[in-house]
């Protein structure tokens, strides 16, 4: 979960959560799927067709960020057969694993999470230890 002074950066927080999109598409491609792509709200997130495979939640207090984006890897997707995601009828969710009919992991993720981060943010990071 990225923490950021949104005032410091001078971005809005529909920004940010944009930029978040942004990153997690890029993620995609950079793991060689194709296709994800960010939806107007409702829809917040990053799908592929019906299918969200990036979910975004981001709390702002005093212009520092919480929270962020949860990326599915490898995540048992038969949870959400008991839910409706999101509160979105008609949608589902997918994963990395999923899509790419391969095991994804998170550990394997990140790399080009942080890749796609950078170039998103146009920035370098503190520390690009995962378990941060």
């Amino acid at each position: 979960h990225p923490v950021l002074d949104l005032r410091r950066l001078g971005l809005r927080l529909r920004t940010h959560v944009a930029a978040l999109e942004a990153c997690a598409v890029r993620l995609c491609e950079l793991q060689g799927l194709r296709g994800a792509c960010a939806r107007p709200p409702p829809y917040t997130g990053v799908w592929l067709g019906e299918r969200k495979i990036c979910a975004i939640g981001v709390r702002c207090g005093r212009n520092i960020t919480s929270h962020g984006l949860a990326l599915n890897c490898s995540t048992d997707l038969t949870w959400f057969e008991h839910i409706v995601p999101c509160g979105l009828v008609g949608t589902g969710v997918t994963s990395l694993s999923e899509e790419l009919q391969r095991l994804v992991t998170v550990d394997e993720a990140m790399p080009p999470f942080l890749q796609a981060f950078k170039e998103t943010f146009k920035c370098s990071l503190v520390s690009e230890d995962s378990s941060n």
